[in-house]
């Protein structure tokens, strides 16, 4: 069982309680995520985020359901909302005595003198719908309970006004919105629905966007509870007619589903357990099969994310069948030797320089550690095809140079994992031979080889010389002399980041001899902190160490300082190879768990203490990359 709980010193404090997020997934794309307080800090806060078109096209449907209780003459509303002004009205979170994340569901717990609410959330797996239960805890008699809903259907990443009323069909147990979801409860009163003008977000003001909207009131639900009844509240929208279970049977099911999984991954501990649960968030089903969502709340599916995460989310979890899918339905989609980056923008978008190489990676460790020989065989022409296009060249400049090395480049982009742009310009363009590539290169054609010789095909001679060169001439061109290695070869650039570590992390990397390890480790020192790696030294003049500000500030410290957790993956396996300890160096993501996005770990860091988390609250490698250091490290 996976806990995390909260008493009264934290859900009385707003900014504290507000900070701390949770996320409900529905396995399609869409979620309903919140805060501790029930203050919706976000334009991505809401009970019901439907993916149209899954595992993206995100559209906010019921945005939040206020509970109001009427004790005798005493109405005491236990919602928590700011306001364009910056008013807070109600402030229901000073009476939250409790709130509990277990195995993967919000529990909040209300007391306001001695009667006790209870409300626990959960979603259907496989299905956009989600419910609420409610539960008189304890009270001296009978206590009424009201349900507001408050509703929109508006683009995750937009805003909507109060333009006009929007439709709205009754039906005998609630409404219809928009003919695009529909809200089912006990005795639904529309009277008085109108527009809440004026709803403020303070992550989008901080973040340098739009950060009010309008909601619509659509009206309550009412139910007069006796001491330990219940009540609850369904939404769903896959069908606004078809009926869905009662939220009580989601919890139960939802509770079910996740012992599953966590018997699957086989924890050794209650982390164990954190980790194979968030990891599950991320794991989505698509009519085209199984994908990843790169972070929640406002990506989609990344092919380089899905391939750095890949060990972690499927192979330490156990769920061999469904990584096994994905990977043939990547290998499916190649073009021109090249995965696509991603179909966010509404479009496959082949813009990745090192997403198909993780790819190879992937494919390797899957053979490795489920025994899977026969998917060797089944993707053997996808392999050849990838190395193949890199020497003959592909999109982008990409192709092999006469030392065997991967060159790219392309004016105006960033095709690395350090991709940030801002007004078009490439923060860290790393044109030339970038080292994490070329390590993952020799890492792919080494493991391409040996998966050939395995399959005793003819074509594994070719591939090893492919191999021996470009391990040689790394060798030969990345040693910096200051060192550690070069970032960059071709033109030569110095910087210290943590690129490196991959050459030696990597089980069939360029520099997995002791010595280079040890090398690549020192040199990387500056950029170790408490929850993952800086993504350049604080030495260097260039080093931001605060990951804040509008969307261009931010683009620009996004890989000048920030720190990546995901990172964390690679040094702890440099260490490994190295013979260097890592006693404790896993303890402040630990901690984490409980800091920011609630059982999961941030996208990003400041690079400066006392870290604070930005990015994504729930991102899919740093979960992966925790989760399998951590089984590196014990097992």
């Amino acid at each position: 069982m996976s806990v995390i709980e909260f008493g009264p010193q934290i859900t009385g404090d707003l900014d504290a309680a507000s900070s701390r997020e949770w996320l409900v997934t529905d396995g399609l794309g869409g979620y309903a995520m919140g805060t501790v307080s029930g203050l919706a800090t976000r334009r991505y806060h809401g009970l019901l985020m439907v993916a149209k078109a899954p595992p993206i096209g995100r559209m906010l449907a019921l945005a939040a359901l206020d509970p109001v209780l009427t004790i005798g003459d005493a109405t005491v509303r236990l919602a928590t909302h700011e306001w364009g002004d910056g008013t807070i009205a109600p402030n229901g979170h000073v009476h939250l005595e409790s709130f509990e994340l277990r195995d993967g569901l919000p529990k909040w717990r209300w007391a306001v003198g001695d009667v006790v609410l209870e409300a626990e959330l959960a979603m259907m797996y496989g299905r956009p719908a989600v419910g609420v239960v409610y539960r008189l805890e304890r009270a001296p008699g009978p206590v009424r309970l009201d349900i507001e809903a408050l509703c929109t259907w508006r683009d995750a990443h937009g805003e909507r006004g109060a333009w006009g009323e929007p439709a709205m069909e009754r039906t005998e147990d609630g409404f219809v919105f928009e003919a695009e979801y529909r809200v089912r409860g006990p005795n639904f009163d529309p009277s008085g629905a109108s527009w809440f003008t004026g709803v403020r977000h303070r992550e989008e003001a901080a973040r340098g966007l739009s950060a009010t909207e309008d909601l619509w009131f659509a009206g309550r639900f009412r139910a007069e509870l006796e001491p330990g009844a219940t009540t609850s509240v369904e939404a769903w929208a896959d069908d606004t007619y078809m009926p869905t279970p009662a939220a009580p049977l989601m919890v139960a099911a939802a509770r079910r589903r996740c012992a599953a999984l966590v018997m699957r991954a086989k924890p050794n501990d209650d982390i164990d357990r954190t980790l194979a649960l968030a990891a599950d968030q991320f794991i989505v089903t698509t009519p085209s099969g199984p994908t990843v969502v790169a972070g929640y709340p406002w990506f989609g599916d990344w092919s380089r994310d899905t391939m750095t995460s890949y060990e972690g989310l499927f192979l330490h979890t156990n769920r061999w069948d469904e990584g096994r899918t994905l990977l043939l339905r990547a290998a499916d989609g190649l073009s021109e030797g090249m995965l696509a980056n991603t179909a966010d923008a509404g479009g496959l978008e082949y813009n990745t320089v090192d997403g198909t190489m993780w790819f190879l990676h992937a494919v390797g460790r899957h053979v490795a550690l489920a025994g899977d020989s026969d998917l060797a065989g089944e993707l053997r022409d996808a392999l050849l095809e990838i190395i193949q296009h890199h020497q003959a060249g592909t999109r982008f400049g990409i192709h092999v140079d006469t030392d065997g090395l991967v060159t790219q480049g392309a004016e105006g982009w960033a095709l690395t994992w350090m991709d940030a742009r801002v007004d078009g310009v490439p923060v860290t363009p790393r044109t030339g031979k970038p080292v994490e590539v070329n390590a993952l290169w020799v890492n792919g054609l080494r493991t391409v080889a040996q998966l050939l010789t395995d399959l005793k095909d003819s074509a594994a001679a070719e591939v090893s010389a492919a191999a021996d060169l470009a391990a040689g001439s790394f060798a030969a061109r990345f040693t910096s002399p200051a060192g550690g290695l070069l970032d960059v070869a071709d033109p030569d650039d110095a910087s210290v980041r943590p690129n490196q570590l991959l050459a030696a992390s990597l089980p069939l990397g360029p520099c997995h001899d002791r010595e280079a390890a040890a090398a690549i480790v020192r040199a990387c020192g500056p950029l170790v902190s408490a929850l993952g790696m800086r993504s350049l030294s604080p030495n260097d003049n260039r080093f931001t160490g605060s990951h804040r500000g509008d969307s261009a500030a931010r683009d620009r410290a996004y890989h000048q300082g920030t720190v990546w957790p995901w990172v964390i993956g690679p040094y702890v396996d440099a260490c490994r190879v190295a013979g260097i300890s890592t006693s404790g160096v896993l303890d402040g993501l630990y901690a984490h768990l409980r800091d920011w996005g609630l059982g999961s770990v941030s996208e990003t860091t400041d690079g400066d203490a006392p870290f604070g988390a930005t990015g994504c609250p729930f991102q899919a490698w740093s979960v992966a990359e925790l989760l399998r250091a951590k089984r590196s490290l014990h097992g």
